[in-house]
């Protein structure tokens, strides 16, 4: 298929479409008048791409998915770089969510503070 249909089946634009290919992610064959041509097996494989971009993975992240749906899995989350960049990624989640956690706390202990003893502050 070329780039235009690959782009409407798979939600985005052509221009995206060559961004991945750029780097990498997408692999096109060229035709003898040079136009981008797709096989069927790259729209799960830009799918997987959105889909991990949408939650937060960078480019270089989602490099063992696409791998691994170019091995014959059914889903890029089955290899073993997969599920470690998966690991890491929750872990880094993981991360973010305490320290939130401890702003949050931090916060509203400063703001109960505030309440119980409001400031006397003149402005004027």
């Amino acid at each position: 298929m070329l780039i235009g249909e690959l782009a409407r089946q798979a939600g985005t634009s052509t221009r995206t479409l060559r961004y991945y290919e750029q780097h990498g992610l997408v692999r096109a064959q060229r035709s003898t008048n040079g136009y981008r041509v797709y096989d069927a097996a790259e729209l799960p494989v830009v799918h997987q791409i959105r889909t991990l971009l949408a939650a937060g993975f960078g480019l270089d992240d989602i490099r063992p998915f696409v791998t691994c749906l170019r091995a014959g899995h059914g889903s890029g989350d089955e290899c073993p770089d997969s599920v470690a960049v998966l690991r890491r990624k929750l872990a880094e989640v993981d991360g973010a969510l305490a320290r939130l956690t401890a702003l949050r706390a931090e916060l509203h202990h400063r703001l109960t503070g505030t309440e119980q003893h409001p400031p006397a502050c003149e402005f004027g």
